[in-house]
């Protein structure tokens, strides 16, 4: 296997798995439909209670971050495993390209679809279903998108401790749930005991939703929304690359 990253690889790599993806309605409508349905299953929740168009402001915000995440991370880590059980992988690593190359394939074709689906449900929670910010909605679709990635790369990484699409999906209560219950979504950070707020403070996702607060609160880009998304961009350079030194050169 070569060491030599190889753009012309990478690209028919990323151009084969959407081609993939586009074929699979379920993961097409995992991709682009859950995440606005879910939005507008909130919306329609707060929608006749008292100053609820805030709160769904205020939850909506989180979840443009979560939500990415969570879901690209699902369908990530699924769509590697079937590459796996189906053979494709091993066949792909017996040949002279670099991992990274191959890994790096995967990453923009996932990463394209997870822009898609960041711009889509910002797109609809801001201009049909009402979300307010203080920031640029553009902010916050650049944060979604990142938290996307993030997923993406996780779910890289993490496939490849997974021999079955049912082993896959276990890393979700492993590596998603606690993120979402820590990251600032259900009780502020500054609200949870010291442990915890220790444990947050080494999770992803608790600086992506400090970036979207700072959006949520601040007309302008504030230093700590940059820091935040940093980290979180950190986050995900880091498990790409780990998902890449842990790929394995053949399938058991």
């Amino acid at each position: 296997m070569s060491t030599v990253l190889n753009p012309s690889i990478t690209r028919a790599t990323a151009v084969r798995v959407l081609r993939q993806l586009r074929a699979d309605p379920r993961t097409v409508a995992m991709v682009v439909v859950v995440p606005t349905a879910l939005l507008t299953l909130l919306y329609f929740l707060y929608h006749d209670s008292p100053g609820g168009p805030a709160l769904f402001s205020r939850i909506a915000l989180v979840l443009l971050g979560v939500l990415p995440f969570a879901l690209m991370f699902i369908v990530t880590s699924i769509a590697m495993q079937r590459e796996r059980s189906s053979g494709t992988l091993e066949r792909l690593l017996t040949t002279p390209l670099a991992k990274a190359d191959l890994l790096l394939g995967y990453a923009v074709a996932f990463s394209l679809a997870a822009t898609v689906q960041a711009v889509l449900a910002t797109t609809v929670a801001t201009y049909l279903l009402g979300m307010e910010t203080a920031g640029s909605v553009w902010l916050v679709v650049l944060i979604a998108v990142v938290d996307a990635w993030l997923g993406v790369a996780l779910g890289l990484l993490f496939s490849a401790f997974a021999r079955t699409e049912f082993q896959a999906v276990q890393f979700m209560p492993i590596v998603v749930v606690p993120q979402i219950f820590l990251c600032g979504l259900l009780v502020p950070h500054d609200a949870m005991p010291g442990w915890l707020q220790g444990i947050a403070d080494v999770l992803p996702m608790t600086y992506a939703v400090q970036a979207l607060q700072e959006v949520g609160a601040h007309a302008s880009p504030t230093g700590t929304m940059w820091t935040s998304l940093s980290v979180v961009a950190g986050f995900a350079v880091t498990a790409l690359a780990l998902a890449a030194a842990t790929l394995p050169r053949k399938v058991s």
